[in-house]
């Protein structure tokens, strides 16, 4: 080696170490480094923790990787996100879809809705003095809610959507988001909002994650989780109406437990729609055509110390064929419970809304839900509809209610002659029942004959007890004192609390408690009520004071509408009792049937032959008893 080689291989030597020393780290930078390293290394052992489902959360250390140079950045999302990891950071954006009844905000993190505002209703916030004042109507608001896709990646493990930042495109009323998974390969979500409904169609598409997914995989799992607010008067019964429902494709509708905890397994049948519900609101999921694979749900009930109702928690099972490009298409719908709105989709959503499953909830559905839909388009005021309803109600069942009278009379008609046979037997009870009933049968009354008319009744009181806590078309509805038809009328506020009873006193029930009272002493005191235990006579003056504890905090359209029932009933009563039945008709009546010759057989005439029976029997155990005492 010359000179010359050897002078040149010392400088480029030089020159080495000085740029290696002018770029070397400083103690601070090296610091820093260290700190980072540090960071992502407790993170990874405390904050990222594969959840319920296996899946990974990567929440507590994304702003670790932000920090991050580029490509530490890469390689950390990679282990995270895998294939998936360009969609592992980015930036939150939230496009807009609205209509003139809904506005939806969605989220590009995740590519799901953030809230749903309903422009046409509202709910009740309490202010610093407890007034009530107007707020805004939120669904799906909560951030703890989920709306995640769970997908099992190969190498990486189980990845939420929830995550991952998708690309945002808008287009009109149509939003898409995308997740990029590389290669052209790539997670997408459609929503489009109809024009003038809370319609949204919802398509998802997997476009080559065959290639990622892990193999033998036949289904992604949706994983939809809400938190419910509570955005009604009477949270008591909000909570109880509010639920998860779900519908199998080849069977009826179906539900979670509404007054407790409880879980539904679909049970690997195929499932045409799932909602969560409040109890005038829903967000339902439904298949447009493929049916979910199967679902899994469970409700869990909060307390009134709770911010929050109810937790409906499903995980739904999407189909996927593992093939190079598919997808599966739904419908949304977040809104208010309308019957007809529901109706419109013809998939039996409409039974989300509580009128019952038995014969009540038909009479709901198809007779009373359409007369007060007729009634409302001509009447301005809820309250005056319940009022119509109620005269329209009792006119038809008038003719009942007359033969029901009519009984009540034929036995005051009767009442003396039973009187003198009673002061006659007046020591012996036994035989006192056994000739009432030969004088029933022998004068032709029945003595349940004011009963049927009112079992006959029974099923309309039933379903509108289900009806009106579950219309929404009576929410927030005021009629005199009453601000909500759908809760109850606060009219006296207490300071304390009554068991049973609650902290306020419902003007309506106690209408209805008082008036029940004096329409039960008109009808009874014509009765004979001697061959029966005293407590029998007061029972019926109690039960109405029994029930106002029940419906002190119930709807105020049902507590109306069964107090204007009274007013009916005593008008009714009196106009029929004093102007249209003729009682000397009756008497004569009476003498007539005594006339007639009677028919063997009979269900009077077989109570009678039973009591004389037991008259029989009680007559040789007293004899027995007597010769006993004489030995």
């Amino acid at each position: 080696m010359d000179k010359n080689n050897l002078i040149g291989m010392v400088l480029i030597f030089v020159c080495l170490m000085a740029y290696m020393q002018l770029n070397q780290p400083t103690t601070e930078q090296i610091a820093e480094e260290e700190r980072l390293r540090d960071s992502i290394a407790l993170a990874q052992e405390t904050n990222v923790n594969a959840d319920e489902e296996g899946s990974i959360s990567n929440e507590n250390t994304s702003t670790s990787i932000a920090e991050l140079s580029d490509s530490l950045k890469q390689m950390e999302l990679g282990k995270k996100y895998g294939y998936f990891a360009a969609a592992g950071s980015g930036t939150e954006e939230n496009p807009v879809l609205e209509n003139d009844l809904v506005k939806i905000t969605f989220s590009s993190k995740g590519g799901k809705i953030k809230e749903v505002l309903l422009k046409e209703y509202f709910t009740l916030l309490p202010d610093s003095s407890g007034t009530n004042i107007q707020a805004a109507l939120k669904l799906m608001e909560d951030q703890k809610d989920r709306f995640d896709y769970i997908f099992p990646i190969q190498g990486t493990g189980k990845i939420r959507s929830g995550d991952l930042f998708f690309n945002t495109q808008k287009n009109g009323n149509t939003i898409t988001f995308r997740a990029d998974a590389g290669n052209g390969r790539y997670f997408e979500q459609k929503y489009s909002l109809s024009p003038d409904n809370y319609e949204l169609a919802y398509d998802i598409k997997f476009e080559g994650l065959k290639d990622i997914v892990q193999s033998g995989e036949s289904n992604i799992e949706l994983h939809w989780k809400n938190y419910l607010g509570k955005l009604e008067k009477s949270t008591y019964y909000e909570r109880i109406y509010s639920s998860t429902y779900f519908k199998a494709a080849e069977d009826d509708m179906s539900y979670c437990s509404c007054t407790s905890d409880g879980e539904e397994d679909a049970d690997g049948e195929p499932v045409a729609w799932l909602s969560h519900s409040n109890q005038f609101f829903n967000s339902s999921l439904m298949t447009n055509g493929k049916p979910f694979q199967s679902a899994f749900m469970t409700t869990k009930m909060l307390t009134d110390e709770d911010d929050d109702l109810k937790i409906l928690d499903s995980k739904i099972k999407i189909p996927f064929g593992q093939s190079a490009s598919e997808s599966f298409a739904m419908k949304m719908y977040i809104g208010p419970n309308e019957f007809e709105r529901l109706a419109a989709f013809d998939n039996e959503l409409q039974d989300i809304v509580p009128f019952g499953k038995s014969v009540f909830g038909t009479v709901n559905r198809w007779i009373v839900r359409p007369l007060f839909n007729v009634l409302s388009k001509y009447i301005g005021s809820m309250g005056i509809v319940i009022l119509v309803l109620t005269f329209l109600i009792k006119l038809v069942l008038y003719p009942l209610t007359y033969k029901m009278l009519y009984s009540q009379s034929k036995m005051a008609a009767l009442k003396p002659r039973l009187a003198k046979m009673k002061e006659k037997l007046k020591d012996d009870t036994q035989a006192q029942q056994v000739e009432s009933m030969k004088m029933y049968r022998e004068y032709g009354v029945n003595p349940m004959g004011g009963c049927l008319p009112i079992f006959l009744q029974m099923p309309i009181w039933i379903a509108l007890y289900r009806f009106f806590p579950a219309s929404i078309e009576f929410r927030q509805e005021s009629f005199l004192w009453a601000s909500d038809l759908s809760s109850y009328d606060a009219f006296f506020q207490l300071p304390f609390e009554i068991p049973m009873v609650g902290s306020h006193l419902s003007l309506f029930t106690l209408l209805w408690a008082v008036t029940t009272v004096m329409y039960t002493y008109y009808n009874t005191k014509h009765m004979d009520f001697s061959g029966q235990p005293a407590a029998m006579k007061y029972m019926q003056y109690m039960m109405p004071i029994m029930f106002m504890g029940f419906f002190n905090s119930y709807a105020s359209g049902l507590t109306a509408y069964l107090f204007f029932s009274n007013l009916f009933n005593i008008g009714q009563t009196l106009i029929t009792k004093n102007f249209i039945i003729d009682h000397e008709k009756i008497k004569l009546e009476l003498e007539e049937n005594k006339k007639k010759p009677k028919k063997k057989g009979g269900f009077q005439e077989r109570m009678a032959s039973m009591m004389e029976e037991q008259k029989k029997k009680q007559e040789a155990i007293q004899a027995e008893q007597k010769k006993r005492k004489k030995k």
